[in-house]
């Protein structure tokens, strides 16, 4: 009689969703992120604002 070796656990197969995508809130939908100023002075907005311009507004 031979034994058998035990099989090697099987990652889970990832499931199908079949339910409406629109029903669940997306990220945009918060007022999470939207207007607020991050902390700092006015040097350091100027400062990202001239190094971040498009070269076209110079």
């Amino acid at each position: 009689m031979s034994t058998a070796p035990d099989p090697e656990p099987r990652d889970p197969k990832p499931t199908l969703v079949f339910d409406d995508p629109l029903s669940r809130p997306s990220s945009d939908d918060t007022d999470r992120g939207w207007g607020e100023r991050p902390e700092g002075d006015s040097a350091a907005d100027l400062k990202r604002f001239l190094d971040e311009k498009p070269p076209h507004h110079i």
